[in-house]
């Protein structure tokens, strides 16, 4: 009865729905990850950035990185259909049409690059532009229905927000930003895989080849610690190549020493069923943790440093 005797009570949800399922295009969630490792770069580059530059440039890494997500989603609509995890995303659900999607994530990626070229420098939106064509073109449309190795190739779409922080400082990329590449790069197998490892017959439903399903769960945990074992010795580099203090390469040691043992731990594993707070979501939870203290312990020398 209140409902029939106000009709207009309900338009505030339904506006507030509508703007939600838009900004789950986004995928927020990621996004947050992305925005403070470019954010760490732009701190650590040299020279000096305006502050309202340096948000103008944050802002443009974030949209950039919302409508990488919103054109996945766009594409793998089928896929998100078939999976319990993403089985509620907007499109999936029907609160959303495909078309308003790829819309969506034109729109926001070209303003994101045009921004960024226009407000900072065209190094950095080169970049940019290559980081939001490497996710949607390389890594969805190209890798992930084809290839195992789909995560391992396609980590470099997480990675570049790094050289567009760098770049929009500093216009351009030395050895250093190239590094914090690496860093991102070697980190995301172990990160997803560890995750994967819980999402292998969601992966095997709807045909993906994650590593789990065409090659078994011991296979993913050998190649989680030989990543690991990767990592660590690149996260030290900067500190024995000169460019950054001990302050960081001590942190950067003490953390790979962490991540190694729990790498291990996941490797000695033999669940034929990752479950509860076993070794897997133990490291998938703690590389959350890791990363960002590895990039705020970087943050912290260069702002420390004479």
């Amino acid at each position: 009865m209140s409902e029939m005797a106000n009709p207009s009570s309900a338009l505030p949800s339904t506006l507030l729905a509508d703007w939600r399922d838009y900004f789950a295009l986004l995928k927020p969630r990621v996004m947050t990850l992305v925005i403070f490792t470019a954010a760490c770069a732009m701190v650590a580059a040299p020279g000096q950035m305006h502050p309202f530059l340096a948000f103008i440039g944050i802002l443009c890494i974030a949209v950039a990185a919302g409508a990488a997500g919103a054109l996945n989603q766009w594409y793998e609509a089928d896929i998100d259909a078939v999976m319990k995890r993403t089985a509620k995303r907007p499109l999936p659900a029907g609160k959303l049409e495909k078309p308003e999607a790829l819309a969506f994530g034109v729109v926001l990626g070209t303003g994101s690059v045009a921004m960024m070229g226009l407000a900072l420098n065209w190094v950095a939106a080169f970049w940019l532009a290559v980081s939001i064509l490497f996710y949607v073109v390389v890594y969805t449309a190209w890798l992930k229905r084809r290839t195992p190795q789909n995560i391992v190739i396609g980590g470099a779409a997480g990675a570049f927000p790094v050289i567009c922080g760098w770049a929009a400082v500093s216009g351009d990329t030395p050895l250093l930003a190239w590094i914090l590449f690496a860093i991102i790069f070697l980190w995301t197998p172990p990160h997803f895989w560890a995750l994967a490892l819980f999402m292998e017959a969601d992966y095997s439903k709807a045909g993906v080849p994650m590593l789990p399903v065409t090659h078994g769960l011991a296979e993913t945990r050998r190649q989680i610690l030989g990543y690991s074992a990767c990592l660590v010795p690149v996260t030290i580099a900067p500190t024995l190549l000169g460019l950054a203090d001990w302050a960081y390469g001590g942190t950067a040691i003490t953390l790979g020493i962490m991540f190694m043992v729990m790498a291990v731990k996941v490797w000695r594993n033999t669940a034929t069923a990752p479950a509860g707070m076993g070794p897997e979501k133990q490291l998938f939870k703690f590389s959350l943790l890791y990363l960002a203290c590895l990039f705020g312990a970087l943050v912290a020398d260069r702002l420390l440093l004479p």
